[in-house]
Formats: C-alpha cells, sequence, structure tokens
C-alpha cells in the first residue's frame, strides 16, 4: 500500500490535487513511474510542481479507486511512449535522417537526429528519441520482421 495516506481529486481547472495526512493540498501533483517500461504498475510517485514527492504507491493496483483511476490517467496523460512495431523506410543510413514506421497508435515519420538517439534498455529493447524529444520503444528487436531488423542494425 501507499507509504502515505492521501486522497485525490481533481480541481475545477483539471488538476491533480493531493490531499496528505495532515489536510494539506498539494495542487497540479503529477504521476511518475519509477520503471516505466520493468514495472509499469509499480513503484509510482505523485510530485508536486517543484518536483518534491508527496506520496509513493508502492502498486496500483492497490489504491482504493478512484485514486486508482486519477492515477492512470494522469499517466497515461503524462506518458506519450507509441511502441514502433514496424520500420517501412528510412531516407539514409546517416543522421540526421527521416525514419517512416508502423507503431500502436499508427503510421508516422520523425527525424533521428544521431545514432546516440538510440538507446538499448535491455537485451531487444530499445528507446529511440526523435528531434522533438518524443520517445518511441521497440519492445522486442528480434520480434520484428526481417526488413524492420536489417534497417536497425545499420544504426546500432
Amino acid at each position: 500500500m501507499s507509504h502515505t495516506p492521501f486522497t485525490l481529486q481533481r480541481d475545477a481547472f483539471g488538476q491533480l490535487v493531493l490531499t496528505d495526512a495532515q489536510g494539506t493540498d498539494h495542487v497540479g501533483v503529477v504521476a511518475v513511474r519509477a520503471f516505466p517500461i520493468a514495472a509499469p504498475e509499480e513503484a509510482i510517485s505523485l510530485v508536486d510542481v517543484d518536483g518534491h514527492e508527496r506520496a509513493w504507491i508502492d502498486r496500483l493496483d492497490e489504491l482504493p479507486e478512484p485514486a486508482r483511476a486519477l492515477v492512470a490517467e494522469a499517466l497515461t496523460q503524462r506518458e506519450f511512449m507509441p511502441v514502433i512495431q514496424r520500420l517501412l523506410d528510412v531516407s539514409g543510413f546517416v543522421t540526421p535522417s527521416t525514419w517512416q514506421v508502423d507503431t500502436d497508435r499508427g503510421t508516422t515519420a520523425f527525424v533521428l537526429k544521431g545514432e546516440e538517439d538510440i538507446r538499448r534498455l535491455a537485451p531487444g529493447v530499445l528507446i529511440v528519441n526523435d528531434e522533438h524529444g518524443v520517445q518511441y520503444l521497440i519492445r522486442d528487436l528480434q520480434g520484428m520482421d526481417r526488413h524492420s531488423r536489417r534497417l536497425l542494425d545499420r544504426f546500432l
């Protein structure tokens, strides 16, 4: 269960308001996952606008409703990480290059500034950052089609 008792609600402006055990309201808290890839439903921190942790959630499923729904919604709004399912084309094998990809959210194109914008998180798991800072996840490099793997191999 959470280390600190709290309640959550949205204010009239749609911001999350955390009320701590002392009854103090913290307006504009955001939910941050400690391990977004390895353990997305565990180790979640609620931090205030100054970056101070106001509550810790061991497991999302242990949180009572409606707080669980509010935290899940806040995480979804904060985290936009499309999953690359297939590489369709790259403009060239020197960077910057434009990548055309199929993601779990549709087909898109983005610019890869440099090879350093592709990071390995674990065997077969990659994060690709585009020129605007959007992060794309590749969950299973070996499970991708041959064409996609061949294109990626040129950058790894």
